[in-house]
């Protein structure tokens, strides 16, 4: 009897943790949904010039960096700086010097609602590395670069390049095919990677014009320049779909309070019937109507029959 009786708690306790389980599986569920639509805002980045430069000085065994920008924006902004001047130690006594100067350089980045969008153009440009202040490293009549993501569209990365450019006082055709290079004796070497372009199913990037850039001008106490030049560059992450967040803000709570009512009904249910099993054990216990009732019943018939032998036997020892 004392065992049905810890039994029937055992199974009640058992059932309000079920519905407990129940209960919370759909909170920890709709939490990890909220926070996963507040990501995806959407991106937008352009330049028009990147520069990456190791200067070597004649006088010096250090390198000097040049790392400079033109039009650096992102969402949402604009530039239209035409003109780009830096200035190293040790490099034309500590003057500035032209790196690009330009008729149109403009870098523009917006994000509004489910589109990300940015552009870099560049027009009738000239681009100079210290130590070359009179020889162009490259003279450009037009490029332009733009990305477009937006939200459940693919991706989208376009290149406007001219047919021809000027690399070191070199005309020079431009091909599609591969990159350029171009030797001057006495001066350097210029590589030229054209209109590079990559998207994925929510980013995109588009560069014009990439140099790679090896010149020894041996003039303004500049010994040797090696680096990158990066022209017209546009990159963009498309924002998450607003659809989404918007449906899901105000069903969620429903959603969370109807599943867990509709759950929480069927383990009472569930518990209504595990009570009433318990308490058919517990009746039945208590009358003596379980399954081990028969060798009970026969147990004690054993022992009155022997009681009543014994009882007999003692009566007729005393009459002797």
């Amino acid at each position: 009897m004392y065992t049905i009786n810890f039994r029937t708690p055992a199974r009640r306790w058992t059932a309000a943790a079920a519905a407990c389980a129940l209960v919370a599986g759909p909170v920890v569920l709709t939490g990890a949904g909220a926070a996963y639509a507040t990501e995806g805002h959407g991106s937008a980045s352009a330049a028009v010039l990147h520069t990456g430069l190791d200067v070597s000085l004649l006088n010096k065994t250090v390198q000097v960096p040049l790392t400079v920008s033109l039009n650096e924006v992102q969402a949402p902004r604009s530039a239209q700086k035409t003109a780009l001047t830096a200035t190293l130690d040790g490099v034309n006594h500590g003057k500035p010097f032209s790196v690009l100067r330009a008729e149109v350089a403009d870098a523009e980045a917006t994000v509004e609602g489910e589109r990300a969008e940015a552009s870099a153009t560049l027009a009738d440009a000239r681009l100079h590395v210290p130590g070359l202040p009179l020889l162009s490293v490259v003279e450009i009549e037009a490029v332009s670069s733009k990305a477009v993501c937006e939200a459940g569209k693919n991706p989208h990365a376009s290149v406007t390049l001219p047919a021809a450019v000027t690399v070191l006082g070199k005309r020079v055709s431009l091909s599609a095919g591969g990159p350029t290079h171009v030797e001057v004796p006495g001066v350097g070497s210029v590589r030229l990677d054209l209109s590079k372009t990559e998207t994925t199913s929510s980013t995109a990037v588009a560069t014009a014009l990439r140099l790679e850039v090896s010149v020894n001008p041996a003039k303004l106490n500049v010994a040797e320049v090696e680096g990158s030049l990066t022209l017209a560059e546009s990159r963009c992450e498309a924002p998450a779909a607003g659809e989404e967040p918007q449906a899901a803000a105000p069903e969620a709570p429903e959603q969370a309070g109807d599943a867990p009512a509709q759950e929480e009904a069927a383990v009472e249910a569930q518990g209504a019937r595990a009570e009433q099993a318990a308490s058919a054990e517990t009746n039945l216990a208590e009358t003596g109507g379980d399954s081990a009732t028969p060798y009970v019943a026969g147990g004690a018939v054993a022992l009155l029959a022997a009681g009543g032998g014994a009882v007999l036997l003692s009566r007729r020892g005393r009459r002797n």
